[in-house]
Order: structure tokens, then C-alpha cells, then sequence
């Protein structure tokens, strides 16, 4: 896996990834920023929200579960001195399904957060991570 970063000016970067997708990243006014992309930290916490989403999804269907929708809530708190860290993530899982069973749910969410996804377990190096989901009944179904 490759990635390359470029300095744009002030605090402003554009990251793109070895599959050719680019991203801007900036920092907050306070530090020299404009605020016209996201932070570096949480462009981490995307990830993380992304790869156990991905996860989720995947495991579930191999389940044979049938999910309509995801959304993947996350918040964070960091150390309050360099490095700032994170110390604690909560991720909670809003599922929309048609007759989702909260056990394969479940499973699927400590599968990921113990298995699969990478940067849970790279999180979990300096951070407590805490999960909490929600199904909801697809009412299309």
C-alpha cells in the first residue's frame, strides 16, 4: 500500500491514495489552517469508522443477514498533552435491516473489532474502545 502527501500552503495537504483517490487535509485556523479540508486525526478516525463499517456489512451478509442501511457513529476523546493520542473511542452501529438478529449483530461487531479490522486493533494500542448498536426494521421490507 502507498500513499503520498503534498503541502498545498499555510497547513492545507492533498493526500492521495496508491488507488488514485485524493483527499484534502487542513488544520484548524488556530493553528495556521483555513478549514478547508478535514484534520489529519480525523481522517483516523474516518478510517477506523470505515473499515469496521466495511467489516460489519461483509460479515453480516455472509450471515445471510439481510442489511438495508449502516450508519457508524463515532466519538472520540484524545490525551490532552503531545502526542495527543487517542484514549477512548465509542462507535455506535445503526442497522437497518429486515429481521436482523441482535446475536449476528453482535458477532459481527466483535469480529470485527477483534479480527478483521486493522485499524480497530491499531486503536486499541492507546485507546479503550467502546461499541453500542441499534437495529431499526426497514419499513420497505
Amino acid at each position: 500500500m502507498k500513499a503520498r502527501v503534498q503541502w498545498l500552503d499555510g497547513r492545507a495537504f492533498v493526500g492521495e491514495s496508491g488507488s488514485g483517490h485524493a483527499v484534502v487535509m487542513d488544520g484548524a485556523p488556530d493553528a495556521g489552517g483555513r478549514n478547508i479540508g478535514v484534520r489529519p486525526m480525523e481522517m483516523l478516525l474516518l478510517g477506523l469508522g470505515g473499515c469496521t463499517a466495511f467489516d460489519v456489512v461483509m460479515i453480516l451478509e455472509r450471515m445471510r443477514e439481510i442489511v438495508t442501511g449502516l450508519d457508524v457513529g463515532l466519538e472520540a476523546e484524545r490525551a490532552a498533552e503531545d502526542p495527543k493520542v487517542f484514549t477512548h473511542v465509542k462507535i455506535v452501529y445503526k442497522l437497518t435491516g429486515r429481521g436482523l438478529r441482535p446475536a449476528n449483530v453482535e458477532r459481527a461487531i466483535n469480529l470485527s473489532a477483534e479480527k478483521y479490522c486493522s485499524a480497530s486493533i491499531m486503536f486499541g494500542k492507546t485507546a479503550s474502545i467502546e461499541h453500542a448498536f441499534e437495529i431499526h426494521e426497514d419499513a420497505a421490507g
